[in-house]
């Protein structure tokens, strides 16, 4: 129902005023602002109850939790990673050629996963790759997190906004965006954008000393383990020092114990036998991978480890032992952790020393020891009240369940498929795979509920609340006539550029997702009001939203490789500006050629 009163236009535009303050300045967290806006919305009775909270149940809102989950998904079991790896080793050192390689694989993997977690995978590896071949990562990492924003336009899943903008059209009466509809105009854009940010990265942006050059799994992040060597092990007969060169070269086996004597692999000529046990040096994910994938089982454990889904989850988790600790100075084989069945231990670690027991289950107990241990979920609660030791659960966020690598990615483009091909709505395709992700252990429940982002989905939520309040007061009609009185006279290709810009300029202060949600009905009156269809204007909010390339604020990734490169506000004017005025140019023309006015 529509209401015209002044009174409720000058109510809801207070309101638009002071969110765009709260969302500018950040006073309070978006998210707190988010249901500011619904409440006051309530209190002020512009909406009832049931319309501010619908966005909550929105499917864009649903779609976009799905996505979050599925992305995590894809990170966790190194999907990723993998593609962006293979491709580094082959840019051998060359600036330009690895310009191009990760900008185009990080375009390839946002046009079809939420660009955030994209950025934040390539973070250590753009700095890895800087340190091998002696490059400054500040040239890359701003291209990066551009890349990833223009790649995001080319398919209804490349972000969040271009979900929610196709589910606000479809509410306006409109059709809803398909799959690869966006992809006619973002595709030459992302090509055209790609290529000023590989020819103008080397001359605009500052070349920075690399502040780390360690970012992989370093000497002081491994541990020792002990594997043993079932009687049915494909290992047998083998040499233990090119036991795990090919797939965990990393990994080095420091010695062979057989019953009561001790083999050192780098000088002694053995074989492994049946029942022989390895002490061996790795990261974490190399020893869960080995664990998980090869013919080896922990000594102290018939039972391998095991990240299925189940309602009890198993997780990996590191104990510091601490100064008051009763353990300290007990031989690690008569300490409580190796006498419970509810703990595995896998591996040990002392900072700058060396163990001078022959087995690690012998090793004396010191302050300050890590022992890194397999428990399942129920057991934490039990752990955390133990004096004895304190314990570290980011660990377990280190781990890449890359066995699971192709079935997430099988998930992935099963999603995708049924998604083009309109075989099923794209919600429920993405409830569909992020069900399936956690159901086949690519990703665990835990993991879920942290990767949902409940911030960005109230921020989405809140939004759209006063976007509902802007139509229903006829806000958004009014000012669509003030928007479309500022361009009187001109013709609706022009218009179209304004609302394309005045979007991107929105995108620089506010999220791309608020700024969608409050410019569509904006898009749409305006379209009406000069009588003509709205769907380029639709499209142009997409293209507008998401051209957020000026400042550190305007988009997450913008954010993320600010410290890691160590860049200044200015150096994102000095790209971003430019990009800017291509992407809403070329927007502006390139729109109306396949969607008529």
């Amino acid at each position: 129902m529509l209401r015209t009163h002044p009174l409720d236009i000058w109510i809801v535009t207070i309101i638009l005023v002071g969110t765009l303050v709260l969302f500018i300045t950040e006073k309070i967290p978006v998210a707190l602002t988010a249901i500011g806006i619904m409440v006051t919305l309530v209190v002020c009775q512009i909406l009832e109850p049931q319309e501010s909270v619908a966005g909550l149940a929105h499917p864009a809102v649903v779609t976009i939790g799905a996505m979050f989950l599925i992305s995590r998904g894809l990170v966790r079991t190194g999907s990723v990673e993998y593609l962006a790896r293979r491709i580094i080793r082959l840019t051998k050192g060359s600036p330009g050629l690895a310009t191009i390689s990760i900008l185009s694989v990080v375009a390839v993997a946002s046009a079809f996963i939420n660009n955030t977690p994209v950025v934040i995978l390539f973070i250590p590896v753009v700095m890895t790759m800087c340190c091998e071949f002696n490059l400054s990562p500040s040239r890359f990492l701003i291209p990066v997190s551009y890349a990833s924003i223009l790649a995001g336009t080319c398919t209804l899943i490349g972000t969040s906004t271009n979900i929610i903008v196709s589910d606000l059209s479809a509410q306006h009466g409109l059709e809803p965006i398909s799959f690869f509809e966006l992809s006619i105009v973002g595709f030459p854009i992302a090509i055209v954008g790609i290529l000023f940010l590989f020819v103008a990265a080397p001359k605009l942006m500052p070349a920075l000393a690399n502040p780390v050059c360690q970012i992989q799994d370093s000497e002081n992040r491994k541990y020792l383990a002990e594997l043993k060597i079932p009687r049915s092990s494909n290992f047998l007969g083998k040499e233990p020092v090119a036991l795990f060169r090919e797939k965990y070269p990393d990994v080095l086996v420091l010695e062979l114990v057989r019953y009561s004597h001790v083999f050192h692999p780098s000088r002694d000529s053995v074989s492994i036998a049946a029942d022989d046990i390895l002490l061996v040096k790795g990261s974490v994910n190399d020893l869960v991978g080995i664990i998980h994938q090869e013919d080896v089982y922990l000594p102290s454990s018939e039972k391998g480890l095991s990240f299925g889904v189940a309602k009890n989850e198993s997780l990996v988790v590191e104990i510091i032992i601490t100064s008051q600790s009763s353990m300290l100075g007990q031989r690690l084989i008569e300490t409580r952790l190796m006498k419970d069945p509810g703990i595995h231990v896998i591996a040990i670690k002392r900072s700058n020393l060396h163990f001078t027991e022959k087995q690690v289950q012998d090793v004396k107990l010191k302050n300050g020891d890590m022992i890194l241990v397999w428990c399942y979920s129920d057991k934490l609660a039990e752990m955390r009240a133990e004096r004895d030791y304190l314990i570290v659960e980011d660990v377990y966020e280190e781990i890449i369940h890359k066995r699971k690598t192709w079935i997430a990615t099988s998930i992935f483009a099963g999603m995708v498929v049924f998604a083009a091909f309109g075989w099923a709505d794209i919600m429920i395709c993405a409830l569909s795979a992020a069900f399936l992700m956690v159901f086949t252990g690519c990703l665990q429940m835990r993991d879920a509920y942290r990767a949902l982002q409940g911030n960005i989905l109230l921020l989405i939520a809140g939004t759209m609340a006063l976007g509902a309040a802007m139509e229903k007061t006829g806000a958004s009609q009014l000012y669509a006539e003030m928007f479309v009185s500022m361009f009187s006279g001109w013709s609706p290709g022009i218009i179209l550029g304004g609302m394309i810009l005045l979007t991107s300029i929105s995108t620089q202060i506010l999220s791309n997702n608020a700024t969608a949600v409050l410019m569509v009905p904006i898009a749409v009156s305006t379209a009406v009001g000069i009588g003509v269809d709205p769907k380029p204007f639709i499209i142009g909010i997409c293209f507008g939203a998401s051209a957020c390339f000026a400042t550190p604020i305007g988009y997450q990734t913008n954010l993320l490789v600010y410290t890691p490169g160590g860049y200044r506000f200015s150096d994102y004017l000095k790209m971003g500006v430019p990009l800017n005025l291509l992407v809403v140019i070329l927007a502006t023309v390139l729109i109306p050629m396949f969607w008529h006015f």
